[in-house]
């Protein structure tokens, strides 16, 4: 059984007004995206499955579900705030989605198997896609056992400023053991460092391994998020900005020894758009990739 690749995509519409962040930025036109889905689909994925807002389903389905359904299944499903248990409701004054772990919800329906969670507009490469699908292929009938591409913090920077980074802790079997959320990250006199609470930056080794919100998980994980996202809304039901985000569950099971979470290192830069200066950065690597002819250009 092909694995699923889970495009985390909700969060278009309401952050940037229609889909007009599916900005161009390949030398054909591409958007980050596409590169994505190429890759999956070399890697061996045989599923896409999108998560959206229903508001814009039309716009999407033209726009983007067009270009890949020829090539590939693709199913949508939509995260929507009155999306809860039975007995909860949207507290007053909610408007923020309910986060990226509540969006992975969504796809309990429709996906049956092995499956990667990625973000819609985060350049993850090729040689990332390859290690995730060979992980999830060794995982078909498991159960608790996920995985977690662990980029080297060195190749996830930005050159135009600070970056949030979930620096990785792991056991000596590569298992993660938590997630240490640092906020300001950046290179300081060719050293990488992260900056304390305290205002103090600390340096930490170029290959130290960090969460870019690639993770694959087995479909028993659905059933996990049910359950815990219970507990979140009864300790969150006053808090109209709180989100349920992916390692917040993650490191509810791993403390819990209730799953492990293998950490696979991978070479592949990282590379999306922080800052609107970045944009020019992402263009001109992109191009790269094509003259190498590690990418055809266009893609499709």
């Amino acid at each position: 059984m092909k694995p699923t690749l889970f495009v985390l995509a909700a969060g278009m519409g309401s952050r940037y007004g229609g889909l007009k962040q599916l900005d161009g930025v390949g030398p054909s036109g591409e958007t980050i995206m596409d590169y994505s889905i190429f890759d999956a689909v070399n890697a061996g994925f045989g599923k896409l499955v999108f998560v959206i807002r229903q508001s814009f389903e039309e716009d999407f389905r033209e726009k983007i579900v067009k270009k890949y359904e020829k090539k590939i299944p693709v199913e949508l499903v939509f995260q929507e705030l009155d999306a809860l248990p039975e007995g909860f409701v949207v507290p007053e004054g909610r408007v923020k989605p309910w986060g990226t772990n509540h969006a992975v919800m969504m796809g309990k329906e429709v996906i049956q198997e092995p499956f990667a969670v990625i973000n819609a507009d985060d350049f993850y490469g090729r040689e990332s896609f390859g290690v995730l699908a060979d992980y999830l292929k060794t995982l078909e009938n498991s159960e608790n056992k996920y995985g977690m591409i662990g980029y080297r913090v060195g190749n996830t920077l930005s050159e135009s400023g600070t970056v949030a980074r979930g620096v990785c802790e792991t056991d000596e079997n590569g298992n993660l053991t938590g997630v240490v959320e640092r906020t300001q990250v950046k290179r300081i006199d060719g050293a990488v460092c992260y900056r304390e609470d305290n205002g103090n930056w600390i340096a930490i080794d170029d290959n130290t391994p960090v969460s870019m919100n690639m993770w694959g998980f087995t479909p028993d994980y659905f059933n996990h998020s049910d359950d815990y996202f219970v507990h979140f809304l009864k300790e969150n039901a006053e808090n109209t900005k709180a989100e349920y985000f992916i390692p917040l569950l993650v490191n509810h099971l791993i403390v819990n020894g209730v799953s492990t979470v293998k950490v696979l290192d991978t070479p592949s830069k990282w590379f999306g758009v922080t800052y609107a200066e970045d944009r020019p950065g992402v263009v001109k690597k992109l191009q790269e990739l094509s003259d190498e002819k590690v990418y055809p250009s266009p893609l499709w």
